[in-house]
């Protein structure tokens, strides 16, 4: 075993006593040592009932024969830091999680993990620190909120109920009273929030690469269901340690493009594009946004899951889970192994398919391509991700005149003093990985906008990135960025700004020469932030095109 480094022989009679010390007993020292990675927090409602999971982890590993080990993984909510400064620190803490993985499981020579995570950059910080390490892991996702009730009918949702709600309360379409009860109900139990974001993305596309046991994401976070999913994570773990099932065996190409045609059957966040790429970086594999169009474009959408849609994760779990979105799929889907020990296609074979509307045929779609799809042009050379499922029809070809900001506030600011006339293009730049730093999703600009119902005539670009909860023609990751020297770095108020996302195309009406003059008499801001983590962030991380990864020699 890998831990018998640290308690095996002599000269590790120190090590012993000190594992002694923690309260083990003679017989832990002759099993497997396995972490739970646990991202506990009081701060995250889809984190809060973890200590619940740990205890049934525990059980899991002791009865598989292992011994267990808890440690501490930190997490952000994007929710509360949505909106302001702290939202910086969003996507800059998955690479912190990689390496405290990478650092506690190294440190410890532990022989496999558990990695308890639920939104949004944990997950794939988690996997990624896991994939360095390569040793057997297993993920376990705490589930989604349920959706909350309002006047009677199961309505709300943190977007539907609170920040797209505060655009209907600046134009008077929402009363004090209604927005009371919407404030106090929009989530109404622990879990990450009931729509297709980020957190609940990760955790679909998490289970489809084969890292989760099936029907893991979707349970919801307050169902008996989870914690014995949580139970026998733990058992399985040290069936994966004795076969020596690394991750690394699992995350490939095949199951990488699995979960890729997952997240587009389902309209998922586009944050995935960024962690998939980064989670890719560290398994060694070479993928592109160019992959993600050429999937999208083949894989029909055929469940609209809020924000596009009116159901909740429950639905989709209620439906038959990832297990029967595969099953839709099984023709084409790529087999590969998984930490359950069954194979992928056997595990689509035995699903059952329990709503044909949550889940639909591919001969009926929402849609007849994926959820997101990958712009170029003069304005994005290097691309640009629109998550086109939740775009209404007739934004899907837009031309617009630019009005431009150089943060989400100047925006956010402009938008509920009622400054955005119809025909716009908003566009926020300096929000990018390096620029920001930290490349912050703009929940609060667009939701606004759609509150005010600006969403059939504006729209918006930005060098940042969105929320999975964003709908409407909200188009992010433009690259390069605009501290790069991105083309949006030199837009001015007026400019005109065609979008066309069934043409892949996104271009600013400007001239060779008129971007040329702009360059030379035009200067770039390169760094927000001069100190801190942060700004050792903003000097080493890459473009949102190549996942936003840390690459310090470039």
């Amino acid at each position: 075993m890998r831990s018998d480094k640290i308690k095996k022989g002599l000269e590790r009679m120190p090590n012993r006593a000190l594992l002694y010390a923690t309260g083990l007993s003679a017989s832990h020292l002759d099993r497997p040592f396995i972490g739970i990675a646990s991202s506990f927090t009081d701060l995250i409602p889809g984190h809060t009932n973890m200590r619940v999971l740990e205890r049934y982890i525990e059980r899991g590993v002791e009865n598989g024969g292992g011994t267990p080990f808890i440690f501490g993984v930190p997490g952000i909510c994007d929710g509360i830091a949505m909106g302001h400064g702290g939202m910086k620190y969003s996507l800059a803490s998955r690479e912190l999680i990689a390496d405290i993985i990478e650092t506690v499981a190294g440190a410890h020579s532990l022989d496999g993990l558990v990695l308890l995570t639920n939104c949004d950059k944990i997950t794939p910080g988690m996997i990624m620190g896991a994939l360095r390490i390569n040793i057997p892991v297993i993920v376990v996702t705490a589930g989604p909120m349920l959706a909350g009730h309002f006047k009677g009918e199961r309505s709300l949702s943190l977007i539907k109920g609170t920040f797209e709600a505060v655009g209907r309360a600046k134009v008077g379409q929402l009363s004090e009273a209604d927005r009371r009860i919407m404030e106090v109900e929009s989530c109404p139990s622990c879990g990450s929030c009931q729509g297709l974001y980020t957190a609940n993305t990760m955790a679909c596309i998490t289970e489809a690469m084969g890292l989760s046991l099936p029907y893991c994401a979707a349970v919801p976070a307050v169902l008996s269901k989870k914690t014995r999913i949580a139970y026998e994570s733990g058992r399985r773990i040290v069936g994966l340690v004795k076969n020596d099932v690394t991750p690394l065996k699992i995350v490939n190409r095949k199951s990488l493009e699995n979960a890729i045609m997952v997240d587009m059957a389902l309209g998922g966040s586009s944050n995935t594009v960024l962690h998939l790429m980064a989670i890719a970086d560290e398994a060694g594999i070479t993928l592109k946004l160019k992959d993600f169009d050429r999937i999208s474009k083949k894989t029909c959408h055929i469940s609209n899951i809020d924000p596009a849609g009116n159901y909740f994760m429950e639905d989709l779990d209620r439906a038959g889970g990832i297990p029967a979105v595969l099953k839709r799929y099984g023709d084409v889907i790529n087999d590969n192994i998984t930490v359950s020990g069954i194979n992928i296609k056997k595990i689509a074979q035995g699903a059952h398919i329990y709503d044909e509307d949550v889940i639909r045929p591919l001969d009926n779609p929402y849609h007849k391509e994926g959820g997101i799809a990958i712009l170029y042009g003069n304005l994005a050379p290097d691309g640009c991700v629109v998550k086109q499922s939740a775009v209404d029809r007739e934004m899907l070809k837009f031309q617009g005149r630019a009005v431009v900001f150089n943060s989400e506030e100047q925006a956010m600011s402009a938008i509920l003093a009622g400054k955005i006339k119809k025909g716009s293009v908003l566009v926020i730049r300096y929000e990018g990985p390096a620029g920001g730093p930290g490349m912050r999703e703009m929940l609060s600009p667009t939701s606004a906008i759609i509150g005010m119902g600006l969403h059939k005539n504006t729209a918006l670009i930005t060098d940042g990135r969105f929320s999975g909860g964003t709908r409407g023609p909200c188009i992010g990751h433009i690259s390069p960025e605009a501290s790069s020297g991105g083309l949006i770095a030199y837009l001015k108020d007026g400019d005109m700004i065609s979008i066309d996302i069934p043409q892949r195309k996104i271009c600013a009406g400007l001239s060779g020469d008129e971007i040329k003059k702009r360059k030379r008499s035009m200067s770039i801001l390169r760094h927000k932030i001069k100190s801190g983590y942060l700004y050792r962030y903003s000097k080493i991380v890459t473009s949102a095109s190549t996942g936003a990864v840390f690459k310090p020699d470039v």
